[in-house]
Parts: structure tokens; C-alpha cells; sequence
């Protein structure tokens, strides 16, 4: 059978050396079990190298297990020769017993072929299956992360928008105050000059009456004056400061109520006689820098001045 089994195998197209390997590692219990092994093997990259049994055992030389003998063995783990008799075993094949073997090999390997290929689509999908379901998993935690940074995004620009305008109130609330006052005082002082008879004070922009009587006009010291801003698109702002406001108090006024959709940094310059104000006469009073108890500024955007 040992050798019926090796020339089985030949005959179908199986190389010696790894029809050989086959049988002796298998224990020679039949070509179905060859077969299996020379299929789950058919990658190993020695296997077509000649069998090497180990030391002290030869080829088909192995004891069969304790009350088989080696053909009952074979017999039984190759049902495709179950109905051979134990004549049939002691004489040779003939062809045509040959060729309805070597049909039911080829019949067998085509069938343990479609089963392994199946078992292999089957883990195909499975696998498939597992990445998609790690993709999907792996999608929602990002989708999660970007969700959760778009939301601290979103809180901290809410954040710093609310901080500014409650910066740009406290400013306006403090140039309001600021108007509120000089309204007061400059009113104040038009009132004592119109019911009184005595010369007016300082801070009265009429000029005082002259009389043939009364000596010279002596040079006023005025405590306020009045800036018109001529903005990009022509049009213009007018306000009234104290004279020891610094220059900056304009600029800033300008900054919260031009409408002529300026949004870049300009600057601040006389036409005549012509000047331009830098940052070291933003921290001067008016009336050091000759602009009382009037003056036109014009905004110029910085470097076009």
C-alpha cells in the first residue's frame, strides 16, 4: 500500500521528494491524509526537499500504534479504499484501477479545494467585518475630538468677543462721563458771564466787550477747545476737550466713532501749517501742541502720511 500510495500521488502530479515527505510525516495512514498535509503545507519553502527521516527510523518504517497493524491503520484513515479487500492490497493495481484512483484523488483534492477556499472567504469576511467595524469605531472618536475642539474653540471666541465689548463700554461710558462734565462746566460758565456784569471768565469763548475805558485785552489762557476730525471719506467729527487732555484722547475718540469704515492705523496731521503726529505727541496735552481753543486734524492712513 506504502508504495501504491507514493505512485498514487505521482501519478497525480505531486513531485517525489514532496510525495514522500507527505506519506512519512503522516505516519503513512493513506493518501487522503498526504494529501491533507501537502495542502496545509503547500507553502513551506523546503518542501520539496528530500525527506530526511530521523535517527534510526528509514521510510515507512514507523510502528504503528499498539494493536493496529500499519495496513489496518492505512486502511481505516483512507476511506476512499475502504472496499478494497485484503487481496486487493497483496496484488498490483491494474491501469484501470490506477486511473478510477487517481479520479477519485482528483475529485477529493478539487473538493478539500473548495472547502479550504470557502473556509478562506468565510475569515476574508470576517476579517473584513472586524475592519470595517475598528473604522467605524475609530472615525466616531475622532469625530468626537474634532466636535469637543470645535466647542472650546467656539467658547473661548465667545469668551474673548464679550471681554472686548465690555472693554469697548467701559471706554465709552468714560468719554460719555467725560462729555457729561465739560457739557457741565462749559455751560456753567456761559450762565455766570451772561448774568454778570464783571469781566468773564477764562473759560468763555466769547471775546470780552472792549470799552474806551477798559484797559487792553491781555492774552486769554483758555481751558478748553474744540477739534473737528476730517475722516478718510470726507466726512468729519467734532468734539470738545480740555485743554491738558493729552492727544491721545482724540485718537481714541476717533477709534470709536469713525464711520467711514477705516479699519487700518492712521494718523493724526495738520495742513497748515502741515504736521504730523507721532506716538511721542500722543502723550502731550492740546494745548502744548497748539491746538487750543481750536484746530482741524485730518486722519491719514499710516504710511501715506
Amino acid at each position: 500500500m506504502e508504495a501504491t500510495a507514493l505512485e498514487s500521488l505521482i501519478e497525480m502530479g505531486f513531485p517525489q521528494n514532496r510525495a514522500e515527505k507527505a506519506l512519512a510525516l503522516t505516519g503513512n495512514q493513506g493518501i487522503e491524509s498526504a494529501m491533507d498535509w501537502l495542502m496545509e503545507h503547500e507553502n513551506d519553502p523546503d518542501l520539496d526537499e528530500p525527506y530526511v527521516p530521523p535517527q534510526g527510523h528509514v521510510l515507512a518504517a514507523e510502528e504503528p500504534p499498539e494493536g493496529r497493524t500499519a495496513e489496518s491503520s492505512e486502511n481505516r484513515s483512507d476511506p476512499t479504499l475502504e472496499e478494497l479487500t485484503e487481496e486487493d492490497n497483496r496484488r498490483p493495481l491494474s491501469e484501470e484501477e490506477k486511473r478510477e484512483q487517481t479520479k477519485r484523488m482528483l475529485e477529493l483534492i478539487a473538493q478539500k479545494q473548495r472547502e479550504r477556499e470557502e473556509r478562506e472567504k468565510r475569515e476574508n469576511i470576517e476579517r473584513e467585518k472586524q475592519r470595517r467595524k475598528q473604522g467605524q469605531e475609530l472615525s466616531l472618536i475622532r469625530q468626537k475630538l474634532q466636535e469637543d475642539e470645535m466647542k472650546k474653540l467656539a467658547e473661548e471666541r465667545r469668551r474673548e468677543k464679550l471681554e472686548e465689548k465690555l472693554a469697548k463700554q467701559r471706554v465709552r461710558e468714560k468719554i460719555e462721563h467725560d462729555k457729561a462734565e465739560r457739557a457741565k462746566k462749559f455751560g456753567g460758565g456761559c450762565s455766570t458771564s451772561s448774568q454778570s456784569s464783571a469781566p468773564p471768565e477764562p473759560v468763555a469763548p466769547a471775546p470780552v466787550p472792549s470799552s474806551p475805558s477798559q484797559e487792553p485785552p491781555v492774552k486769554r489762557e483758555y481751558d478748553q477747545c474744540r477739534i473737528q476730525v476730517r475722516l478718510l471719506d470726507g466726512t468729519s467729527l467734532t468734539q470738545t476737550f480740555r485743554a491738558k487732555e493729552q492727544l491721545a484722547a482724540v485718537r481714541l475718540y476717533v477709534e470709536l466713532n469713525r464711520r467711514d469704515g477705516g479699519e487700518d492705523p492712521f494718523v493724526l496731521l495738520t495742513s497748515f501749517p502741515r504736521r504730523v503726529f507721532t506716538e511721542e505727541d500722543m502723550e502731550k496735552p492740546l494745548q502744548e501742541l497748539g491746538l487750543v481753543p481750536s484746530a482741524v486734524l485730518i486722519v491719514a492712513k499710516k504710511g501715506n502720511s
